[in-house]
């Protein structure tokens, strides 16, 4: 009698259709998650420091060389890339920089309500290194 009743139980799981569908709802869940993440992390995984530039009419920047940034704050304070420097420690570290040949170009990027100082010796520290520089601007977009 026992292997009668397996049998029943054995037909009757053949006779169930198969269900071949998949619930996508927690993968829907899991990519929006991801999406989130990623807006939020790509400002950060950018670098550099936050400052305000200032608009102009300029061209954007096309050099293929990598760029070197010296950026002054709007308190007045220098950083060359991510490094705080004093005007003291950029006029003796820039030449020494250059002097490795790494640098073609010094981008110096200052922020719109930054002293005129500050950022007129830094653009003399330039000049009297001897290294190609410019100054950024952020272009004009529609009408602004």
């Amino acid at each position: 009698m026992s292997s009668l009743g397996s049998r029943r139980r054995g037909a009757a799981r053949s006779d169930l259709p198969i269900n071949a569908e998949i619930n996508v709802t927690s993968l829907v869940d899991v990519a929006f998650t991801l999406l989130v993440i990623f807006i939020i992390t790509a400002p950060i995984l950018q670098g550099g420091i936050e400052v305000s530039i200032p608009r102009a009419d300029v061209q954007p920047l096309t050099s293929q060389e990598t760029p070197f940034f010296i950026t002054v704050m709007r308190d007045g304070s220098i950083f060359m890339e991510e490094t705080p420097v004093s005007l003291a420690d950029l006029e003796s570290g820039l030449p020494q920089l250059l002097s490795v040949g790494t640098v073609e170009r010094v981008f110096i990027r200052a922020d719109s309500l930054a002293p005129y100082g500050p950022i007129l010796k830094t653009m003399a520290i330039a000049v009297n290194s001897g290294v190609d520089w410019s100054v950024v601007a952020e272009p004009y977009r529609g009408g602004n």
